[in-house]
């Protein structure tokens, strides 16, 4: 693979929407991109997991991705996710957003009726034929159509498909991918992993919601690794692993957009049906954030 694809942190973005009106809230968005970037991340990724796809509208993803790709303004590449239980819907907003600007998509299937492994692979086949830019499979098994070893696999024959995200949680999943694969395609951690133990076994990055709130001990992790400074990359991975724990136990994107209200930008509350955090579980937020920014408990 070539040294020139996507590498680093890459933050899952929050969508922050104003509750009376469903409108995207702009300025937050804006400022967030704007701080993220400033913070040296190497890349943004709306509408993931993080970013509460599944509870927003088309317009509302596409006016999401065109705020984001425009705050950027090129200097990091912005890769938003597509998610769909229709192969044609999910083809259609791979290439809105690619029309509005972004670098790569980060391609996940819902389903409600049963899908075949023939059916799952002709919805990645279908979307990634349809359009020229790189894509990144997403497999996460609690919220999307679990993608195994074996269908990576032969989904990693298809050109422009280079990366695969793996939020199970096996850790052992990605190393047999990665066996499966060889230099076809290059693997992202999530959440659900150590990233430093992924970026050990090789892996290019790291996509996750806990870097909108902690961007600068991302990248400082990102580059320890890279600099091969295992022990010092340790230690700082003890100290952030908090913020993941926090995240396991709680509402993902409740907890980042939590975060981000602790820390100043106005992101509003999750989206409905979805219930803000109760007290006791934003103190847990705060302490978790406290302790991956190394200030006292």
């Amino acid at each position: 693979m070539s040294n020139a694809g996507f590498r680093g942190i890459f933050p899952y973005l929050i969508s922050p929407l104003d509750e009376s009106t469903g409108r995207v809230r702009e300025h937050a968005l804006r400022a967030l991109v704007e701080h993220l970037v400033a913070s040296g991340v190497h890349g943004l990724s709306p509408l993931g997991s993080t970013g509460e796809f599944a509870y927003l509208a088309p317009g509302q993803r596409a006016e999401i991705v065109r705020v984001v790709v425009d705050a950027a303004a090129g200097r990091v590449p912005v890769v938003p996710g597509v998610a769909a239980f229709a192969t044609d819907d999910a083809r259609r907003q791979a290439e809105r957003y690619l029309a509005l600007g972004a670098a790569g998509l980060v391609l996940m299937l819902q389903a409600f009726f049963p899908v075949t492994r023939a059916g799952i692979e002709r919805y990645f086949e279908t979307v990634a034929e349809a359009v020229e830019a790189p894509i990144c499979l997403y497999s996460n098994p609690g919220l999307t159509v679990d993608l195994p070893p074996a269908v990576v696999g032969a989904l990693s024959h298809v050109p422009n498909i280079r990366y695969y995200k793996e939020a199970s949680g096996n850790t052992g999943r990605i190393l047999t991918v990665m066996s499966l694969v060889g230099d076809r395609m290059e693997m992202f951690s999530a959440s659900a992993h150590i990233p430093l133990v992924v970026f050990q076994l090789g892996g290019v990055g790291w996509m996750a919601g806990p870097a909108c709130l902690i961007p600068g001990e991302c990248v400082r992790l990102w580059e320890l690794s890279q600099a091969g400074q295992w022990d010092e990359a340790l230690r700082l991975q003890r100290r952030l692993w908090r913020i993941n724990e926090a995240f396991q136990k709680h509402s993902l994107a409740a907890c980042v957009k939590a975060g981000l209200q602790v820390q100043g930008f106005d992101v509003g509350d999750p989206i409905a049906p979805q219930e803000p955090l109760s007290q006791a579980v934003l103190d847990d937020v705060r302490a978790s954030l406290r302790e991956a920014q190394g200030a006292p408990a």
